[in-house]
């Protein structure tokens, strides 16, 4: 019987199931820091636009009140859940301090 999901794992694997081996060996090339960079980077972006679209409402430059509201919902989404993400990485950092060796 042959396993199509590697969900059964065979004499002499690493224990984990094949989707898990090659999703390990996919993400092993990925810089986390690097990551998180861009995606600061890319929030920071979202709440410019948001700013500059409140901007240019004020100013009657535009007058569409849903895209401005639309994106300053995006910008602060994606504040929100950056800083979610900031919250897990102390949390694990505060765990890791924490442990004797």
């Amino acid at each position: 019987m042959t396993d199509p999901l590697g969900l059964i794992t065979g004499p002499g694997s690493t224990g984990l199931p094949t989707a898990a081996r090659e999703a390990g060996a996919a993400r092993d090339g990925v810089d986390f820091g690097a990551v998180l960079k861009a995606e600061m980077a890319r929030v920071n972006e979202l709440q410019e636009a948001a700013q500059v679209a409140a901007e240019d409402f004020a100013a009657g430059r535009r007058d569409d009140i849903e895209s401005v509201l639309f994106a300053a919902r995006k910008a602060d989404t994606a504040f929100k859940m950056l800083l979610q993400v900031r919250n897990k990485v102390l949390e694990a950092y505060e765990e890791v301090k924490q442990l004797r060796i």
